[in-house]
């Protein structure tokens, strides 16, 4: 990569007038604040339709786009909504309801649904199944309840029971083909008008799909799972930085033994469907690749074990120029080795790198080309939300550390208000060939903008505010772009 710079932005925490961020205005909006800024890309979190605890790395199905993100205003340009309908979604709330969206936008879009004219182009989208397994899923999800609940003949996939499930409820099954319709539409406009502008859209790939999803639903073969799709192990990750007890994630895993017989076609294909939307993919929790953390079904995560994965066997064999590696966590040598052998760039977090240890991997000096480095990322405080929850002494340590790296011209940390803007000089100043900055923190905003902490509920709430982008913030960012040549 050349020397680039962006910004994590969530499209959830876009500002707008419906409750959540979509696809819509402030999307476009976002585009050109990035482009007079001098930034070339956008990084977001998965788009994917989610469960229970609204965790966009918990998916009904990994191929999927949230409903939620549908632009509206576009809806009504359609005549699929009426200006009456719009107004009843319009809430300037200052966090997500997933609650209150789960109810009020699904009815919404079930209107405009009810309003659309099946078109060829639309009946050969149907046609393709490109989102048949999700639409058939959500239909069945709408009859019988979460995946545990299914019928036997479901679960086992009778086919001829399914298409007589498929011809009573063909309402259903053609409502989830049109938001994925609508959807896939807005965004692959979005990302031309991103892309004409000189933005690339990084995506992230969680490791993981949850249980109760169309992915497990379909390919019951390739995780560990009983006959009636109970988890033999689940997903976590050990103590570590984000959390003293680990993490239980509750995903079920992969049965890698199994994947192999196929050449790991799963993973490939899946891989290859990000790829295809995405300029850039981050594939999360990247040391999962390597090995595994498998929690006994029922026990805390501390209960765990690691087990080995079969990562380069699946990612030597596709195309990885642009993938990033999240090799945050719990790294050892299979990691390293792993790195090595699908040479892919991994991540620098500068909050990290500021713990008294001279030989800290995140420290400034260890940025090397091969990298894409961060102030913060979604999972952590925002640098000024950090900086308050120091003590006297140990933030002026922090403060001590910071401006011993700072380049020249930059302005010392003297207050913890000053903490974002000096890590930010720090980040563009180091050799990674890639630089993301985190909204919060070019806000310099607290932890009420944080996007998620680990191990904790009510998180993906975060929105930001119209006048957060303002033109002298665009200004200023353009500046230091320039200034460190990305």
């Amino acid at each position: 990569m050349k020397r680039q710079c962006g910004i994590l932005m969530p499209v959830f925490a876009l500002p707008g007038k419906y409750g959540i961020g979509t696809f819509g205005k402030e999307a476009y909006c976002f585009v050109d604040f990035l482009n007079k800024s001098g930034q070339s890309v956008w990084q977001m979190l998965p788009l994917c339709q989610t469960v229970f605890g609204d965790s966009p790395y918990q998916t009904t199905a990994d191929s999927s786009f949230s409903p939620y993100y549908c632009d509206l205003d576009e809806l009504f340009e359609m005549g699929l909504l009426t200006e009456k309908e719009l107004l009843s979604a319009t809430e300037r709330v200052k966090a997500v309801d997933y609650g209150k969206l789960y109810f009020k936008r699904t009815a919404l879009l079930k209107k405009a649904f009810s309003r659309f004219e099946m078109s060829d182009e639309f009946l050969s989208f149907v046609n393709s199944k490109k989102y048949h397994d999700y639409a058939l899923f959500m239909t069945a999800k709408g009859k019988f309840g979460a995946l545990k609940d299914f019928p036997l003949w479901l679960k086992n996939h009778n086919k001829r029971l399914i298409e007589g499930f498929l011809q009573e409820n063909a309402e259903d099954y053609l409502f989830f083909c049109f938001t994925q319709y609508i959807l896939e539409n807005q965004f692959i406009r979005l990302k031309k008008y991103a892309n004409e502008r000189g933005i690339k859209l990084l995506g992230d790939l969680p490791l993981y799909v949850a249980l109760d999803s169309a992915d497990v639903w379909k390919n019951k073969e390739v995780f560990l799972l009983d006959g009636d799709y109970n988890p033999s192990k689940v997903a976590g990750v050990p103590p570590d930085y984000f959390s003293q007890d680990g993490q239980l994630w509750g995903n079920p895993i992969y049965d890698y033994d199994e994947m192999k017989k196929d050449g790991f076609k799963w993973w490939k294909n899946r891989l290859k469907r990000a790829m295809s939307r995405y300029d850039l993919l981050r594939i999360d929790h990247f040391r999962g690749l390597d090995r595994f953390w498998a929690i006994p079904f029922g026990e805390s995560a501390k209960a765990g074990e690691w087990t080995k994965a079969y990562g380069e066997e699946i990612l030597t064999s596709v195309n990885r120029k642009r993938l990033i590696a999240e090799d945050l966590g719990v790294i050892d040598d299979g990691v390293i080795n792993l790195l090595r052998a699908t040479d892919l760039p991994g991540m620098k977090v500068l909050l990290f790198a500021f713990d008294g240890n001279p030989n800290n991997p995140y420290l400034p000096c260890n940025v090397t080309e091969k990298s894409v480095a961060y102030v913060g990322t979604h999972d952590n405080d925002t640098a000024y939300g950090y900086a308050k929850g120091l003590d006297k002494e140990n933030f002026k340590r922090f403060a001590k550390s910071i401006n011993s790296v700072l380049p020249v011209g930059a302005q010392r940390v003297k207050s913890k208000k000053q903490v974002a803007p000096a890590l930010i000089e720090v980040l563009l100043s180091t050799k990674a060939s890639l630089t993301v900055i985190s909204f919060a923190d070019l806000v310099n905003l607290d932890n009420k903008y944080r996007i998620n902490t680990p191990s904790t509920v009510g998180n993906w709430t975060v929105r930001f505010k119209s006048e957060h982008f303002s033109p002298e913030l665009s200004k200023n960012l353009l500046a230091l772009t320039k200034k460190y040549k990305r």
